[in-house]
């Protein structure tokens, strides 16, 4: 058990915080010895360049933590200790976690947010169950419907992962990025159509494949809205969703008014949220081995860090490997 953290000390900075060693567990509550632990690309980096009301500092930021049980409360009874759990609440990467297991509302982001994980997973990639559970719950809240049409914008790793929802509840999925590679990622992991948004065509393809039951903005770019309206791309009573974090939107009143649509927002996940991803992942219906594209010690933050603030491209799903002294990738 490690027994320190990650915090953001300054804007653009990053440095390990000592935590001691964890107190014993009281009655209600569970200690967790984390393995893994995996990055939030978009917030986490908003937050280490103070974006968008992420202006306090010294913060500690994250939410996808992957670990064993290590000792439980008399009154605990869903947990016991050996069991490997998922832990989304946003307390920041840390080597261990006390968790009051007592709030279990299923659809709450309130709640404890602790998920045993079966033996038929691969424990690693379950660092990265937060974002999904993220885009799961997105998905949900755009009401996207089996045969519907979708468009993602925003390939990064939440605009991934919104694919692979939006598909595994019966939609037609229509991607779209300016990275080739994560492109690449999307046609291999199920879109039906994937296109350059560099590519001259890309619009026109876009209108003739549309209008879309629902845009899932993962992007976002300031031109996609004044886009959606010029050129007719919402359908009637069909939905926009924005996900991508932002610190206000303009948009055209009558790219609502005329079709009866709406725009939606979420936040974080609930537990059932993060049972139906772990359910499609199962299922093999939601993939995430293709998403990692760095898997490093904890020793190795600094670098991961400095590329997150500096080249963010370069990075997909990070997982971060608290076993190890050692790079692993």
């Amino acid at each position: 058990m490690r027994n320190i953290g990650i915090e953001y000390p300054a804007r653009g900075a990053m440095r390990f915080c000592d935590l001691g060693a964890p107190p014993q567990p009281k009655d209600s509550e569970i200690l967790i010895d984390t393995h893994y632990s995996g990055i939030s690309n978009g917030t986490e980096r908003h937050a280490l360049l103070g974006e968008h009301g992420w202006v306090h500092f010294p913060g500690r930021h994250g939410y996808q933590h992957v670990g064993t049980v290590r000792a439980v409360g008399s009154k605990v009874r869903d947990f016991k200790s050996g069991d490997w759990v998922f832990h989304g609440r946003y307390v920041g990467h840390r080597g261990w976690h006390v968790v009051d297991v007592t709030e279990a509302d299923v659809d709450s982001i309130g709640s404890h947010l602790c998920l045993r994980l079966p033996d038929d997973v691969d424990y690693k990639h379950c660092a990265l169950l937060g974002v999904a559970g993220v885009a799961m719950r997105h998905v949900r809240r755009c009401r996207v419907a089996p045969a519907q049409n979708v468009w993602v914008v925003g390939l990064g790793l939440i605009g991934q992962f919104a694919a692979q929802s939006a598909r595994a509840v019966g939609a037609r999925v229509t991607a779209t990025d300016v990275n080739e590679r994560r492109l690449a990622v999307a046609e291999k992991l199920g879109a039906h159509r994937v296109l350059d948004a560099r590519d001259d065509k890309t619009n026109a393809a876009l209108k003739a494949d549309g209008p879309y039951d629902c845009i899932l903005d993962c992007s976002g770019v300031p031109s996609l809205l004044p886009q959606i309206h010029r050129d007719g791309l919402l359908a009637y009573r069909g939905v926009i969703g924005l996900l991508a974090v932002r610190s206000e939107t303009t948009f055209p009143w009558s790219m609502l008014h005329g079709r009866e649509g709406s725009i939606e927002v979420s936040c974080h996940f609930g537990l059932d949220d993060l049972r139906r991803v772990l359910h499609f992942v199962r299922q093999g219906v939601i993939r995430v081995e293709p998403l990692i594209s760095h898997c490093v010690s904890i020793d190795q933050a600094p670098t991961i860090y400095e590329t997150l603030r500096d080249r963010p491209g370069e990075l997909l799903g990070v997982v971060f490997d608290w076993t190890t002294e050692h790079p692993s990738d």
